[in-house]
């Protein structure tokens, strides 16, 4: 391992201060206003977890014979689908 020469190791020398004008601009006052929303509705994860129940199902039954003309690859796809609209919905709840 290579030891580094600590005298070069800086990049602006020891004991500075940043300047009036480099200091300003980070000022909270010019930074832009944060928006802050409230938690999400209550129907916001029942819809989610509804979403991710059904996929489920529509996963389960299809393998077990139970659906219309199943084992069929479009109830597999229509689950997967479900099941992914429940994770788009899961990265909107607040």
């Amino acid at each position: 391992m290579v030891r580094q020469d600590k005298s070069k190791s800086r990049v602006t020398p020891k004991g500075t201060r940043p300047t009036e004008s480099e200091v300003s601009e980070v000022s909270p006052r010019t930074a832009a206003p944060v928006d802050l929303k409230g938690p999400s509705p209550t129907w916001v994860p029942v819809l989610v977890f509804g979403l991710l129940i059904v996929g489920f199902l529509l996963i389960m039954l299809n393998y077990l014979g139970i659906l219309p003309s199943s084992p069929s690859n479009w109830y597999l796809l229509g689950g997967l689908g479900v099941i992914l609209a429940g994770i788009i919905g899961l990265t909107q709840y607040r």
